[in-house]
């Protein structure tokens, strides 16, 4: 990827076994989003929990996107207790679908327009339907369902055409960690879009097809994995947050 692609913000992130997590909260993620687009800053965001970090050990590539990102967002309570430890108060978890409901809501004011990218055959075409109704005015102006598998060069122009006529301010993404994580890296160079998101199960969360967890569950967190995040962490080898 070419390295002005991506211009992060200026924001401190936190170094978790090498992975640097964005010192942010819901609000803060949100504004940072909105300036990205005015200023059409393009970049992708990871939404990192446990599992992206867990991941990112034994991969230095997978490792490098996640630093490379325009955000890291701390999805998953150890992210938010690291960034605490770290003497940053304000860090508050920073959940894919709560921060997909944030995004569409604030931006039916300000006429950004969406794209889904990814679920099951029908799913981002649900979503579509399910967040349009949720939010009256919402601009949803493409859905795509990949393959299992990678794009060919047929899809590969179909998805690039439908994102050129759609020009979404937002390209979110519903696959899983690493795949979506690689998907954003490889493809922000492609595509017409600002800012791609990577949001994991949030599509089925939000259509409805798989129930989330009670809050209170959200916010205790997998504290068994507390103990494995806390040693001292290897230095961030590539840290895009300028």
């Amino acid at each position: 990827m070419p390295d002005n692609l991506i211009s992060g913000p200026a924001i401190e992130r936190v170094n978790v076994l090498g992975v640097g997590i964005s010192v942010l909260n819901l609000d803060t993620t949100c504004a940072l989003m909105s300036e990205a687009v005015a200023t059409k800053r393009k970049g992708y965001i990871t939404v990192t929990g446990v599992h992206g970090v867990t991941e990112a050990q034994d991969d230095p590539e997978f490792r490098r996107i996640l630093n490379s990102s325009y955000l890291c967002t701390p999805d998953g309570m150890p992210m938010v207790w690291m960034s605490k430890l770290a003497g940053h108060k304000q860090v508050t978890r920073v959940y894919g679908p709560d921060l997909m409901d944030l995004i569409c809501q604030t931006g039916v004011a300000k006429n950004w327009k969406h794209f889904f990218y990814g679920g099951a055959s029908g799913v981002a075409d649900e979503l579509k339907t399910k967040l349009e109704h949720r939010f009256p005015g919402l601009q949803v102006v493409g859905t795509y369902t990949p393959p299992f598998r990678a794009l060919n060069p047929s899809e590969d122009r179909e998805l690039g055409d439908l994102v050129a006529r759609a020009k979404p301010h937002f390209f979110w993404v519903g696959l899983s960690t690493p795949k979506q994580e690689r998907f954003m890296a490889s493809y922000l160079p492609k595509l017409d879009t600002t800012l791609m998101i990577g949001v994991g199960a949030a599509f089925d969360f939000h259509t409805g097809r798989v129930k989330q967890a009670p809050r209170w569950i959200q916010r205790s967190g997998p504290r068994m994995g507390l103990p494995r995040l806390a040693g001292t962490p290897p230095p961030l080898e590539t840290l895009r947050a300028q």
